[in-house]
């Protein structure tokens, strides 16, 4: 996955969620390897240790353990919490 294709696919989620919070884009989830090769790219920050790492105030988890993927607030549970609106592209 690219930057864009990550962008492309946080703004479709939020576009097809409508008032359905539970459908918003909720964790991003990155395998170490696409992160270090393309999504490194991406402006994550971290603002405060219990925010985490986010893109978009998206909150980003990488590991060797995890697919990329982007996960719904409702399949991410507590682990993409505390959520936050959607900020638009840089």
């Amino acid at each position: 996955m690219t930057p864009n294709e990550l962008n492309d696919t946080l703004d479709a989620m939020a576009a097809a969620a409508g008032d359905d919070h539970g459908k918003l884009p909720g964790l991003i989830t990155v395998e170490s390897s696409h992160w270090i090769s393309t999504l490194g790219a991406i402006r994550a920050t971290c603002s405060a240790l219990h925010d985490g790492l986010r893109h978009r105030d998206i909150q980003v988890h990488v590991s060797s353990a995890f697919e990329t993927k982007v996960l719904t607030r409702a399949e991410a549970g507590e682990r993409g919490a505390p959520y936050r609106d959607l900020m638009p592209r840089a």
